[in-house]
């Protein structure tokens, strides 16, 4: 049996590994295990000194309604030297991010006290501006939480898993998964 909380927002930005070196990103569709990892050590600050450790969020699945390209503005962190006028100036630049628009997201627990703990609480998917909110709790079986529409990353090596980024927990260490979409996990098309 599972023990489920649904999180859900307006946006949520889920940073492509990547995104540092790209002037147009696009959020991914799914959650790296740091992702959970981090998400996970802030439901529960007690997980801190586990690094590299998924305890208690023993499954997550992520629908949305559509993707929003939205423009960021960012700076430097040098500064330019700008002889004729006698000033220093940080350069700015303008990116674009493909805004994941009305994200929702589940995350299974094995034990109905971690639902508790969690259903009381906001997540960030990635950016801290990027707020869900628990919505409902409840139980389900395995078999039931397979059937929800989403997309979700199962962690692991296997034939059918690719590289999706690396882990900042766990000594910078690879990640890898293999995607399940089940249902229809773009419910705006």
């Amino acid at each position: 049996m599972y023990y489920v909380v649904k999180y859900s927002g307006p946006f949520g930005f889920i940073k492509p590994w990547t995104a540092v070196r790209d002037s147009k990103t696009f959020s991914m569709q799914f959650l790296t295990p740091s992702i959970v990892e981090g998400i996970e050590k802030k439901l529960f600050p007690e997980l801190l000194s586990e690094n590299g450790k998924i305890s208690k969020i023993v499954r997550h699945k992520l629908v949305y309604s559509s993707v929003n390209v939205q423009q960021e503005q960012t700076q430097s962190r040098g500064w330019e030297k700008k002889t004729q006028t006698k000033t220093m100036i940080r350069p700015k630049s303008i990116l674009e991010r493909g805004i994941l628009i009305d994200p929702t997201l589940y995350l299974a627990f094995e034990h109905r006290d971690d639902t508790e703990v969690a259903c009381k609480q906001h997540i960030c998917l990635c950016r801290n501006e990027d707020i869900l909110f628990p919505s409902e709790e409840s139980e389900m079986t395995e078999e039931d939480f397979n059937n929800l529409s989403g997309f979700e990353l199962r962690f692991g090596k296997n034939e059918k898993a690719f590289l999706v980024g690396f882990n900042r927990f766990d000594n910078v260490h690879p990640m890898y998964g293999w995607l399940e979409i089940t249902g229809k996990p773009v419910y705006g098309l």
